[in-house]
């Protein structure tokens, strides 16, 4: 279904350019969240990336790539919104507002995730709430894939030592 809605928004569908973005939108704010806590950046980054995806969509080579090279998109302007935050600095701080979020499965993974690296939050997110392959994750992050494996290995360990869980040693 993906690769028949990117020939059709290739070719100017701009109905199927849409209904592809809400195939996938579910999964774009899983990894911004995991990425950033802030709902208005993750909303920022979700946009930007659709922008970026109806411009530049010419240039995907191979249509079922389509989610591995939006994702890949995301990744890098959740990235640079960081980066951009990194660089304010904030004379007041706000005193924290209780969220209720309605998702309580996101936000229990979200919960699990939230003390690890980056390195490890991303490739533990993409592979068990988004069920990409370790091929595709490390298309998408730019790694090999033994690097995917090893990480996806130790934040296992991480998550487990969070939680005192005993992990068998395995292949990833």
């Amino acid at each position: 279904m993906t690769e028949i809605l990117v020939r059709k928004a290739k070719r100017g569908d701009s109905d199927a350019f849409c209904r592809l973005i809400d195939l996938h939108k579910q999964s774009m704010y899983k990894v911004a969240k995991a990425y950033l806590k802030n709902e208005e950046d993750v909303a920022d980054v979700m946009s930007e990336t659709v922008l970026v995806c109806f411009e530049k969509l010419q240039t995907l080579q191979k249509n079922r790539y389509f989610k591995t090279w939006m994702i890949r998109i995301l990744i890098n302007k959740c990235k640079d919104a960081m980066h951009k935050r990194s660089l304010v600095t904030y004379t007041d701080i706000l005193p924290e507002i209780p969220v209720y979020e309605e998702d309580y499965e996101n936000a229990e993974w979200s919960h699990l995730l939230a003390p690890l690296d980056e390195k490890y939050r991303t490739i533990l997110l993409l592979y068990y709430l988004e069920g990409f392959s370790v091929k595709d994750i490390s298309q998408i992050l730019d790694m090999k894939d033994s690097t995917v494996k090893s990480r996806l290995q130790r934040g296992r360990q991480k998550v487990a030592q969070e939680y005192h869980y005993i992990v068998k040693e395995g292949p990833a």
